[in-house]
């Protein structure tokens, strides 16, 4: 008897192995959900975040319009404010109180959040760390005193303080569409940032007996009330920073008159607080391309050595912002430049403000370093809307709307190093940066610090590169993650972690994510794609309350790419990227097949195909008369096999059958000169960190050339352990490199190569035969058993 094989052929360069063995080899243990969609652990689109990752058509948010003054005590540090609140309810919902948050009670040691940390005896202390216990514990002085809360007519409003928030309990309902107006008169003692700690307070230069004051979290400012959290209103712990929400701002700020003040927006009345030539200072800087001098390094010293006990107002407006913060010193030089937004032909004025301590580094960098990040920022995001941008030297590091903070300090003599120049340039790119994520693109950063510090140190190093492609940058090569990712398992944690909460807070809330948007951008989208979703993530959510889906589902909507196994691996896992090279087969081509051998195959008829058990439903089906089976007798009478599984065909199974094989022909020596170079490579990866990533492959032949290769991460998608790539060359290789540019973040950059004379090789030959075209289907040849299913034309 002969049975003909017809089955598709497989290219002469292609792998010839059996794939769906290796399946049946490494059952369902290889299939974890790395490729499973994120499904219910993003949250559901609605009507306010649709599945798209844009705001939906009933999105809301609530607004608070300010309207403040300050006093700034230099004697007693104090500082004293009065504020009035136009709160609007964009919600559907009825409120019956409001939050406001009370940051200066952070610093009280009664008043504070509470949150409590480990502590042990330590082996040595010194004098400075060693504090006597003192219980009960006595009020430090510190937090925010309140003197007066009534609504808009002076009439007392009840409230209720908590810690750092303050709960004010309405006289009445405040419906969809309402406002509520009401004041709040406080004080607080100002506290010495430099040994208390915090974003805002007093640093002392002791040298000279001036003070430098930045002024930060300082007013009773209204909590988020939102769709996907109702009131945010989680304690100050220090750590996890805002949630804020948009309003207009005016400030007045009364302050020494020999002191000089940068703020949030835009002052109304320089032509009141400056003299005539630094206001004409000021006017020429307006539409300068270098930075001038508005307050010079002369009148900063000589302004150090009088203190004034007259006073100045200095008035402030800032519209579309979250939040206000300024700072205020006699010690100050004060320099601004010109810079235009090419994308909105947003004209800026660029400005730093520090003390003669960083004039050094400051006079030469920061303005221009203002200018260049708020101008690369907007090319990757949305154009800079505000007409304010300042930097503002005070020995740290933190961000307000239009104004931040930051470090640069040269030594005694004006010099410094390389290291604290290139520090100073990060901090201001980061800083000023800030204005984009979180001030514009308006994320929680109380509960999601990532979306706020890993979204900005992933634009800063874009900035970065931009400023100086030498640029040392710290955060945001895959490389740079690498030690922290390497790190026992219980010292790490998800991205996706409340801020409060994580341990290794500065790996994993800036450098981590940071390196992960990169990687999106250089190994797994592409530039065009990525840059394309994030600019639309930034311009969808400008001015919004983004939440992470919010991201998630824009960065796929807008490219067209699958990330959730991204997201799931790098936000919500711990686990590295460690793919190792685990073996190379290397096969030659058998090209002196016996034709004979080549054209048949003996086979073995297997035992019937019928079920080995009767199960219930076909014993009943035999039993019901009323059923009628599908019979064509026709083709019963002609099928082999439909006799042969009921026993009405025999076959001797001690006998081997011929089978034709047509397509299985010989190569000829045309052929054989063609091919007798070819070398196939099986390469064997093992997935050994547990995250998926790209394959990326640079080949070395012996002739000295490379050739490089990536498979994207999906070839993991059926076997998240092992997976095989085969590649058919006409030239020897001599190495092969695993990740060569180290842009995926692997841990183990050891088990990444290959050398033909010192790796795990096995030898191999396969057969070739040449292909043949019948009627236009491909057949091929086959070795080995065959099943009868395929004998039989099916498949």
């Amino acid at each position: 008897m002969k049975l003909k094989v017809v089955i598709l052929s497989l290219s002469v360069f292609a792998y010839t192995g059996f794939t769906a063995q290796n399946i049946q080899n490494n059952p369902g243990s290889n299939h974890g959900n790395k490729f499973e969609q994120l499904g219910t652990i993003l949250p559901t689109p609605n009507i306010y975040r649709t599945a798209s990752g844009a705001p939906g058509h009933g999105y809301w948010q609530n607004r608070a319009d300010y309207n403040i003054s300050a006093y700034l005590d230099e004697d007693k540090r104090n500082l004293k404010g009065s504020e009035t609140v136009t709160y609007y309810n964009n919600s559907p919902d009825d409120l019956d109180y409001i939050w406001l948050q009370l940051d200066e009670n952070e610093h009280s040691n009664i008043r504070n959040a509470g949150y409590d940390t480990s502590s042990v005896l330590r082996p040595s202390t010194t004098d400075q760390q060693l504090k006597v216990t003192d219980l009960p514990v006595k009020d430090n002085g510190y937090g925010v005193s309140l003197e007066k809360v009534t609504d808009a007519s002076g009439n007392a409003l009840k409230y209720t303080v908590n810690k750092t928030m303050m709960r004010i309990d309405l006289p009445k309902v405040l419906k969809k569409g309402e406002k509520f107006v009401f004041k709040v008169d406080w004080n607080y003692n100002i506290s010495n940032r430099m040994k208390m700690g915090g974003r805002g307070g007093y640093e002392n230069f002791p040298e000279d007996g001036n003070d430098l004051y930045t002024i930060t979290q300082w007013y009773p400012r209204m909590c988020v009330y939102s769709d996907f959290q109702g009131w945010q209103n989680h304690q100050f712990t220090g750590r996890g920073e805002f949630a804020l929400v948009f309003g207009d701002f005016k400030v007045s700020v009364n302050v020494p008159s020999d002191h000089i003040v940068g703020g949030t927006g835009e002052c109304k009345n320089y032509d009141q607080v400056l003299t005539s030539d630094q206001l004409s200072r000021y006017r020429k800087a307006e539409n300068a391309s270098e930075p001038i001098e508005i307050v010079t390094l002369d009148e900063a010293k000589k302004a150090e050595k009088n203190h004034s006990k007259q006073r100045k107002t200095w008035v402030f407006e800032a519209k579309d912002v979250r939040d206000f913060a300024w700072t205020s010193s006699r010690k100050f030089v004060w320099d601004g430049m010109r810079v235009t937004i090419p994308e909105n032909n947003n004209k800026v004025m660029a400005m730093s403000f520090y003390p003669k301590e960083s004039y050094g580094l400051y006079r030469k960098f920061s303005t221009k370093a203002v200018a260049h990040t708020i101008k690369t920022y907007s090319e990757f995001t949305i154009p800079y809307p505000y007409p304010v941008a300042q930097s503002v030297e005070a020995a740290n590091g933190m961000e307000y709307p239009m104004i931040c903070f930051n470090f640069g300090r040269t030594e005694k003599d004006g010099t410094y190093s390389e290291g604290t120049k290139n520090g100073m340039l990060g901090v201001i790119i980061h800083e000023v940066g800030h204005n984009f994520f979180p001030m514009i693109i308006n994320s929680d950063e109380r509960q999601w610090a990532w979306m706020d510090e890993g979204l900005n140190t992933f634009t800063e190093y874009l900035t970065e590169e931009k400023w100086d492609n030498k640029f040392p940058s710290k955060r945001g090569p895959a490389w740079t993650i690498v030690d922290y990712m390497k790190l026992p398992k219980d010292q790490l944690e998800p991205i996706m972690s409340n801020s409060e909460n994580i341990v290794q807070y500065g790996p994993n809330a800036y450098s981590k994510p940071a390196t992960g948007l990169n990687i999106l951008r250089e190994t797994i989208m592409g530039r065009e794609l990525f840059d394309k979703a994030f600019k639309t993530y930034a311009k969808r959510w400008a001015f919004k309350h983004p939440e992470p889906a919010d991201l998630f589902r824009t960065m796929e909507d807008a490219s067209g790419e699958d990330l959730d196994w991204f997201w799931r691996g790098w936000f919500y896992g711990t686990d590295p990227v460690d793919i190792a090279i685990d073996k190379v087969t290397v096969a030659v081509p058998n090209l002196d097949t016996d034709p004979k051998a080549a054209a048949e195959v003996k086979y073995q008829v297997e035992k019937p195909l019928v079920n080995s058990f009767e199960d219930l439903s076909k014993i009943r089906n035999r039993e019901d008369k009323n059923i009628k089976f599908y019979v064509d007798t026709d083709k019963a009478a002609q099928d082999f096999y439909y006799k042969y599984d009921r026993g009405q065909e025999k076959v001797d199974n001690n006998k081997e059958y011929t089978i034709k094989t047509e397509a299985s022909l010989p190569l000829d020596a045309k052929d054989k000169e063609k091919f007798k170079n070819i070398t196939g490579y099986q390469i064997d990866f093992v997935n050994k960190g547990g995250l998926v990533m790209p394959i990326i492959l640079e080949f070395t032949f012996e002739d000295g050339s490379k050739l490089y290769d990536k498979s994207a991460a999906q070839i993991w998608r059926l076997n998240e352990q092992k997976v095989s790539k085969t590649y058919y060359f006409d030239k020897k290789v001599k190495s092969i490199q695993l990740d060569p540019m180290r842009e995926t973040a692997d841990i183990d950059t050891n088990n990444n190569f290959w050398s033909s004379t010192g790796s795990a090789t096995e030898n191999s030959k396969f057969q070739l035969f040449k292909q043949k075209q019948e009627g236009g289907t491909v057949r091929g040849g086959s070795t080995g058993k065959v099943n009868p299913m395929q004998a039989a034309g099916k498949s």
